[in-house]
């Protein structure tokens, strides 16, 4: 199923963090109403009986990066 993946980097030599926008990531099933191999002829009620209708719990990834986030970066030059 179709999920989003959220995303924070976490920057180490200044302990800030930052969040990136949310991105879709989309499945190949063709019983997801939000994937890109979903029929576009299923349509309610039938559509809502055998297709899933959200999105699984988002992915959430926070890496640490070795470095300094934007706004320190800026103010160092």
């Amino acid at each position: 199923m179709c999920r989003w993946r959220h995303v924070r980097n976490l920057f180490t030599r200044c302990g800030h963090a930052e969040n990136l926008p949310p991105v879709e990531v989309k499945c190949s099933s063709t019983r997801c109403k939000f994937s890109p191999n979903h029929s576009s002829g299923c349509v309610p009620p039938a559509c809502t009986r055998t297709c899933n209708q959200y999105h699984l719990y988002p992915e959430q990834y926070n890496p640490n990066i070795d470095g300094f986030c934007s706004a320190c970066n800026r103010r160092r030059y």
